[in-house]
């Protein structure tokens, strides 16, 4: 675990010592990824830093039991008996630490709020669901753009999308993936019964395409004489160039210029473009995919945590938790259903390892 940790530690500093770099600093992208990866690493080695002077604590701690002098054995005995319980508890705390993160917790989101059964009281929902986030967000220090709006014809949203830009803004937002369903009396019910309606949200992690690192090894090149009307320079020089991605089968070529070096160029900047397309065309169908295993049915009984108003409780179906702070909950105050539903997947991924 030592071994693990001061990789980590040493991975902590280079990051630091980038984040400096006056190069790095100007590009706003990758000053903004690094920075982001820095924090991503502060609590495991904070814990660390802790860890390792509790370590150093003891192994002098035991070489002074062997002094001499009864006062100094004494003094030695009591330090550890408090250390040695204070190392176990750390190698428990890092154990967790350790179990290896989500890579994508670090990226920020497109949330999808949509109303579901219930007709206008499930927009009305939609709308008290996305107040509910806004302010657990202003208490995140974290920022949203609201990207579209359909507003419900009694109050709320038919379906509400946004951006949400911050810290480990996924690794917290992600359990709200799913459908959410209230219990109460609807402000248009004159009969004073309580409805059971629905309102689905999706939670998406924002992709950042990277530049294409393409490998000489995965590119054939051929060159060929251009075709066309007329020309002595075309018909006896083979100026185009055609490449030809291997991975991917992606072809692009060029014979706009006379010159080979620069229709090279041109090919070579085409087939950037080519696979970059590809590679979003990738990403929106597999963010297609997982909004569909993400959204459910928007149906009753297809739920995730149910907010029930007579009684005053909130429950989380899929770890059996169940809190009686219902108001509090609507405040935007459900950083104790994250953390908890955190713990569970902490859980889950330790029997898995």
């Amino acid at each position: 675990m030592l071994e693990k940790l001061e990789s980590i530690y040493n991975h902590y500093l280079s990051i630091q010592e980038k984040l400096s770099d006056p190069e790095v600093i100007s590009d706003m992208k990758r000053f903004s990824k690094l920075n982001k990866e820095y924090k991503s690493l502060e609590e495991i080695v904070e814990a660390y830093k802790k860890y390792k002077h509790t370590l150093e604590s003891i192994e002098s701690a035991r070489s002074m039991v062997k002094d001499p002098d009864p006062d100094m054995q004494a003094m030695a005995k009591e330090e550890l008996e408090e250390l040695e319980p204070q190392q176990e508890k750390m190698e428990k705390e890092l154990t967790i630490l350790l179990i290896p993160k989500d890579p994508d917790d670090c990226l920020d989101v497109v949330i999808e709020i949509r109303s579901g059964t219930g007709g206008d009281e499930a927009s009305i929902f939609a709308g008290d669901l996305f107040r509910m986030y806004s302010k657990f967000f202003e208490s995140q220090k974290w920022k949203t753009e609201i990207l579209s709006i359909n507003e419900g014809t009694a109050g709320g949203y038919n379906k509400v999308v946004f951006e949400v830009y911050g810290d480990d803004v996924y690794g917290k937002m992600k359990f709200e993936s799913g459908a959410h369903r209230v219990q109460r009396v609807p402000k248009t019910e004159s009969q004073g019964r309580v409805h059971t309606s629905a309102a689905t949200v999706v939670v998406m992690p924002k992709f950042e395409l990277e530049d294409i690192d393409i490998r000489k090894d995965d590119l054939k090149v051929d060159t060929f004489r251009s075709s066309g009307a007329g020309g002595q320079h075309v018909n006896k020089t083979e100026s185009g160039v055609r490449f030809t991605h291997i991975p991917t089968g992606i072809v692009s070529e060029s014979t706009d210029s006379r010159s080979q070096h620069k229709n090279r160029e041109i090919a070579l900047q085409k087939l950037y473009q080519r696979i970059k397309d590809a590679q979003r065309e990738k990403a929106a169908a597999e963010q297609k995919q997982k909004r569909q295993s993400l959204v459910g049915t928007g149906d009753r009984s297809d739920k995730i945590r149910t907010y029930n108003y007579p009684q005053n409780r909130v429950t989380d179906h899929r770890i059996n938790l169940t809190l009686y702070s219902l108001e509090k909950i609507m405040d935007g105050q459900i950083d104790e259903i994250i953390e908890k539903l955190q713990v569970a997947e902490n859980a889950d991924k330790m029997v898995e390892a």
